[in-house]
Protein backbone atom coordinates (compact mmCIF):
# COMPACT_ATOMS: atom_id res chain seq x y z
CA UNK A 1 0.00 0.00 0.00
CA UNK A 2 1.21 3.52 -0.77
CA UNK A 3 2.27 5.79 2.09
CA UNK A 4 -0.33 7.97 3.76
CA UNK A 5 -0.39 11.37 2.03
CA UNK A 6 -0.45 14.58 4.05
CA UNK A 7 -1.30 17.63 1.94
CA UNK A 8 -0.35 21.18 2.86
CA UNK A 9 -3.36 23.44 3.40
CA UNK A 10 -2.34 25.50 0.37
CA UNK A 11 -2.16 22.39 -1.85
CA UNK A 12 -5.52 21.13 -0.63
CA UNK A 13 -7.12 24.52 -1.28
CA UNK A 14 -5.55 24.74 -4.73
CA UNK A 15 -6.78 21.28 -5.74
CA UNK A 16 -10.30 21.89 -4.46
CA UNK A 17 -10.39 25.20 -6.38
CA UNK A 18 -9.25 23.33 -9.49
CA UNK A 19 -12.01 20.79 -8.97
CA UNK A 20 -14.67 23.52 -8.72
CA UNK A 21 -13.27 25.26 -11.82
CA UNK A 22 -13.32 21.95 -13.72
CA UNK A 23 -16.99 21.43 -12.78
CA UNK A 24 -17.97 24.95 -13.88
CA UNK A 25 -15.92 25.50 -17.03
CA UNK A 26 -18.31 23.64 -19.35
CA UNK A 27 -21.61 25.25 -18.25
CA UNK A 28 -20.04 28.72 -18.04
CA UNK A 29 -18.53 28.23 -21.50
CA UNK A 30 -21.92 27.14 -22.83
CA UNK A 31 -23.52 30.31 -21.43
CA UNK A 32 -20.87 32.37 -23.23
CA UNK A 33 -21.48 30.54 -26.50
CA UNK A 34 -25.22 31.07 -26.21
CA UNK A 35 -24.81 34.79 -25.56
CA UNK A 36 -22.55 35.11 -28.60
CA UNK A 37 -25.24 33.54 -30.77
CA UNK A 38 -27.90 35.91 -29.39
CA UNK A 39 -25.63 38.90 -30.04
CA UNK A 40 -25.03 37.91 -33.69
CA UNK A 41 -27.85 39.21 -35.94
CA UNK A 42 -26.87 36.74 -38.67
CA UNK A 43 -27.78 33.81 -36.39
CA UNK A 44 -31.28 34.90 -35.41
CA UNK A 45 -32.67 31.53 -36.53
CA UNK A 46 -30.70 29.89 -33.72
CA UNK A 47 -31.96 32.25 -31.01
CA UNK A 48 -34.41 29.75 -29.46
CA UNK A 49 -31.73 27.06 -29.27
CA UNK A 50 -29.26 29.53 -27.76
CA UNK A 51 -31.75 30.57 -25.08
CA UNK A 52 -32.38 26.92 -24.17
CA UNK A 53 -28.62 26.30 -24.04
CA UNK A 54 -28.14 29.27 -21.70
CA UNK A 55 -30.99 28.16 -19.43
CA UNK A 56 -29.70 24.58 -19.15
CA UNK A 57 -26.11 25.69 -18.59
CA UNK A 58 -27.16 28.20 -15.92
CA UNK A 59 -29.11 25.45 -14.15
CA UNK A 60 -26.03 23.19 -14.16
CA UNK A 61 -23.74 25.96 -12.93
CA UNK A 62 -26.11 26.90 -10.11
CA UNK A 63 -26.49 23.27 -8.98
CA UNK A 64 -22.74 22.68 -8.96
CA UNK A 65 -21.98 25.95 -7.19
CA UNK A 66 -24.57 25.35 -4.46
CA UNK A 67 -23.26 21.84 -3.90
CA UNK A 68 -19.64 23.03 -3.78
CA UNK A 69 -20.54 25.78 -1.30
CA UNK A 70 -21.98 23.24 1.11
CA UNK A 71 -19.62 20.30 0.47
CA UNK A 72 -16.33 22.22 0.31
CA UNK A 73 -17.00 25.71 1.67
CA UNK A 74 -16.41 27.09 5.14
CA UNK A 75 -19.06 28.48 7.44
CA UNK A 76 -18.62 31.96 8.90
CA UNK A 77 -18.89 30.44 12.40
CA UNK A 78 -16.55 27.61 13.36
CA UNK A 79 -19.11 25.74 15.43
CA UNK A 80 -22.09 26.09 13.11
CA UNK A 81 -24.38 23.08 12.75
CA UNK A 82 -26.05 22.30 9.42
CA UNK A 83 -29.76 21.61 9.14
CA UNK A 84 -30.40 18.49 7.05
CA UNK A 85 -33.27 20.36 5.35
CA UNK A 86 -30.64 22.59 3.72
CA UNK A 87 -28.61 19.51 2.80
CA UNK A 88 -31.71 18.02 1.17
CA UNK A 89 -32.49 21.20 -0.75
CA UNK A 90 -28.98 21.39 -2.18
CA UNK A 91 -28.91 17.67 -2.93
CA UNK A 92 -32.21 17.82 -4.83
CA UNK A 93 -31.02 20.81 -6.87
CA UNK A 94 -27.88 18.86 -7.75
CA UNK A 95 -29.71 15.69 -8.72
CA UNK A 96 -31.84 17.68 -11.17
CA UNK A 97 -28.75 17.72 -13.40
CA UNK A 98 -27.74 14.11 -12.65
CA UNK A 99 -29.02 11.07 -14.55
CA UNK A 100 -29.69 9.20 -11.31
CA UNK A 101 -32.70 9.78 -9.06
CA UNK A 102 -32.36 10.67 -5.38
CA UNK A 103 -34.17 8.75 -2.64
CA UNK A 104 -33.68 10.98 0.43
CA UNK A 105 -34.38 9.15 3.70
CA UNK A 106 -32.74 11.54 6.15
CA UNK A 107 -34.49 12.80 9.32
CA UNK A 108 -34.71 16.49 10.15
CA UNK A 109 -31.71 16.93 12.44
CA UNK A 110 -28.76 19.21 13.00
CA UNK A 111 -25.34 17.88 12.08
CA UNK A 112 -21.95 19.34 13.03
CA UNK A 113 -20.52 21.21 10.06
CA UNK A 114 -17.78 18.73 9.14
CA UNK A 115 -20.11 15.73 9.48
CA UNK A 116 -22.63 17.40 7.18
CA UNK A 117 -19.87 18.09 4.66
CA UNK A 118 -18.75 14.47 4.92
CA UNK A 119 -22.28 13.26 4.18
CA UNK A 120 -22.64 15.53 1.15
CA UNK A 121 -19.28 14.45 -0.24
CA UNK A 122 -20.26 10.80 0.25
CA UNK A 123 -23.45 11.54 -1.69
CA UNK A 124 -21.39 12.90 -4.58
CA UNK A 125 -19.30 9.71 -4.68
CA UNK A 126 -22.45 7.57 -4.56
CA UNK A 127 -23.75 9.42 -7.63
CA UNK A 128 -20.51 8.56 -9.47
CA UNK A 129 -21.35 4.87 -9.10
CA UNK A 130 -24.36 5.21 -11.43
CA UNK A 131 -23.23 7.73 -14.08
CA UNK A 132 -25.80 6.51 -16.64
CA UNK A 133 -28.80 6.48 -14.35
CA UNK A 134 -30.27 4.61 -11.43
CA UNK A 135 -31.24 5.41 -7.85
CA UNK A 136 -29.06 6.83 -5.08
CA UNK A 137 -30.50 6.31 -1.59
CA UNK A 138 -29.26 8.49 1.27
CA UNK A 139 -29.92 7.55 4.91
CA UNK A 140 -28.83 8.75 8.34
CA UNK A 141 -29.61 6.46 11.28
CA UNK A 142 -28.75 6.32 14.97
CA UNK A 143 -28.84 8.50 18.05
CA UNK A 144 -27.77 12.13 18.11
CA UNK A 145 -24.00 12.37 18.16
CA UNK A 146 -23.61 8.76 16.98
CA UNK A 147 -25.26 8.96 13.58
CA UNK A 148 -24.42 6.39 10.92
CA UNK A 149 -24.39 7.51 7.29
CA UNK A 150 -25.54 4.97 4.72
CA UNK A 151 -25.61 5.52 0.98
CA UNK A 152 -26.46 2.99 -1.71
CA UNK A 153 -26.53 3.26 -5.50
CA UNK A 154 -28.28 0.90 -7.90
CA UNK A 155 -28.10 1.19 -11.66
CA UNK A 156 -31.21 1.04 -13.84
CA UNK A 157 -31.67 -2.63 -14.85
CA UNK A 158 -33.75 -1.63 -17.87
CA UNK A 159 -30.72 0.14 -19.34
CA UNK A 160 -28.54 -2.92 -18.71
CA UNK A 161 -25.84 -0.80 -17.09
CA UNK A 162 -23.64 -2.03 -14.27
CA UNK A 163 -23.10 -0.20 -11.03
CA UNK A 164 -19.51 1.04 -10.93
CA UNK A 165 -16.88 1.54 -8.26
CA UNK A 166 -15.74 5.17 -8.70
CA UNK A 167 -12.20 5.13 -10.07
CA UNK A 168 -9.55 5.00 -7.35
CA UNK A 169 -12.10 5.73 -4.62
CA UNK A 170 -10.85 3.21 -2.05
CA UNK A 171 -7.24 4.41 -2.10
CA UNK A 172 -8.19 8.08 -2.17
CA UNK A 173 -10.62 7.72 0.74
CA UNK A 174 -7.98 5.93 2.79
CA UNK A 175 -5.47 8.73 2.15
CA UNK A 176 -3.05 6.29 0.48
CA UNK A 177 -3.72 6.36 -3.28
CA UNK A 178 -1.06 4.42 -5.18
CA UNK A 179 -0.71 7.05 -7.90
CA UNK A 180 -0.78 10.05 -5.56
CA UNK A 181 -3.50 12.67 -5.54
CA UNK A 182 -4.25 15.48 -7.98
CA UNK A 183 -7.20 17.74 -8.77
CA UNK A 184 -9.07 14.89 -10.47
CA UNK A 185 -9.05 12.77 -7.31
CA UNK A 186 -9.17 15.49 -4.69
CA UNK A 187 -12.90 15.14 -3.94
CA UNK A 188 -12.78 11.54 -2.60
CA UNK A 189 -9.43 12.32 -0.96
CA UNK A 190 -11.05 15.29 0.81
CA UNK A 191 -13.93 13.01 1.84
CA UNK A 192 -11.40 10.78 3.58
CA UNK A 193 -9.93 13.80 5.36
CA UNK A 194 -13.39 14.76 6.65
CA UNK A 195 -13.99 11.21 7.87
CA UNK A 196 -10.75 11.23 9.87
CA UNK A 197 -11.50 14.70 11.26
CA UNK A 198 -14.89 13.53 12.53
CA UNK A 199 -13.62 10.10 13.66
CA UNK A 200 -15.87 8.24 11.26
CA UNK A 201 -14.92 4.88 9.79
CA UNK A 202 -15.67 4.55 6.07
CA UNK A 203 -16.68 1.34 4.33
CA UNK A 204 -17.13 1.06 0.58
CA UNK A 205 -17.93 -1.79 -1.79
CA UNK A 206 -20.29 -3.33 -4.34
CA UNK A 207 -22.46 -6.34 -3.61
CA UNK A 208 -25.12 -7.80 -5.93
CA UNK A 209 -24.66 -4.80 -8.25
CA UNK A 210 -25.43 -2.37 -5.42
CA UNK A 211 -22.83 0.22 -4.43
CA UNK A 212 -22.69 0.53 -0.63
CA UNK A 213 -20.95 3.39 1.17
CA UNK A 214 -21.20 3.96 4.92
CA UNK A 215 -19.62 6.07 7.63
CA UNK A 216 -19.82 4.84 11.23
CA UNK A 217 -18.49 6.60 14.36
CA UNK A 218 -15.34 4.73 15.39
CA UNK A 219 -16.65 4.20 18.91
CA UNK A 220 -19.80 2.57 17.52
CA UNK A 221 -17.79 0.48 15.06
CA UNK A 222 -15.50 -0.82 17.82
CA UNK A 223 -18.46 -1.67 20.03
CA UNK A 224 -20.12 -3.56 17.19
Amino acid sequence: MADFIELKATDLAAMLCSRVCHDLINPVGAIGNGLEVLADPTQSAMADGAQELIANAAKQARAKLEFARLAYGASSTAGTDFDTRECERVARVYFEIEKADLDWQVPLILLPKHKAKLFMNMLLIAAMAVPRGGVVTARIEGAAGAEVFKLTSKSDPEKRQKTLMPSGAEGLLSGSPEGGVDARGIQPFYTGILARMTEMELKIGIENDVFEFSATPKAVAVAA
